[in-house]
């Protein structure tokens, strides 16, 4: 037992091993091709906006799917509770938003150290033209082989800006973390923060979730 606990104890002493930058992308992509995003699953968010509009809202979701539960409970610091039931897909999932080799030229920069682990940073170069999201750089991380930062620059209608996503593990899941973005809309400087916290994957979620709730009913005076 003793030399099973000194084992352990000049492994955590040992500096981690750095790896080729093509075998992490290799990895990178074998992982992509392998790991699933979450289809069930709560979640809270808060989003905070400055520029043309401020907002500053805490919110709750539901998902199954396409299938959402968004609940607002708080608006400007002030407790309210305004449910809105939608169909729409996830926009901000790992399979959506991470860069493959078939769209980008990987070129490595520099291993960064971490907590027991070494991570690669890469300059992403786009195969084709820019598009409406353009990935610039990707760190991967050195334990599980997926994206823990992406840098992009992203362009709309009458906006365009430069932003950051943060990925980190949730159960079995490689989830966004924080999403952060400055630039510019229709002229006017703006800035918008997305924080998401407290997942949970169950294995589903009831079909009342997911139906609006039902107004109450007018009170009747009483006649006589």
């Amino acid at each position: 037992m003793k030399l099973l606990t000194l084992a352990l104890l000049i492994a955590t002493l040992l500096p981690p091993q750095l790896l080729d930058s093509q075998v992490v992308l290799q990895r990178y992509e074998a992982k992509l091709a392998e790991i699933k995003d979450p289809q069930t699953l709560i979640f809270m968010y808060t989003v905070s906006q400055a520029g043309p509009q401020d907002i500053d809202q805490t919110h709750r979701v539901y998902r199954s799917g396409n299938l959402v539960r968004d609940e607002t409970l708080v608006v400007d610091g002030v407790t309210q509770k305004f449910t809105r039931i939608a169909r729409y897909r996830n926009r901000y999932t790992l399979q959506s938003l991470a860069p493959r080799s078939a769209q980008y030229v990987f070129l490595f920069v520099r291993p960064i150290r971490a907590a027991g682990r070494y991570d690669y940073f890469y300059r992403a170069v786009p195969l084709g033209s820019p598009t409406a999201f353009t990935v610039k750089t990707m760190t991967i991380d050195g334990r599980s082989f997926l994206p823990r930062e992406i840098r992009f620059h992203s362009t709309g209608a009458g906006a365009r800006g430069d932003g950051t996503l943060v990925f980190m593990s949730a159960g079995k899941y490689w989830v966004p973390v924080s999403i952060a973005v400055a630039g510019r809309v229709n002229g006017r400087a703006a800035r918008e923060r997305i924080v998401f916290t407290g997942y949970q994957f169950p294995p589903s979620l009831p079909k009342s979730t997911f139906q609006a709730p039902r107004a109450l009913p007018a009170a009747a005076l009483p006649t006589f």
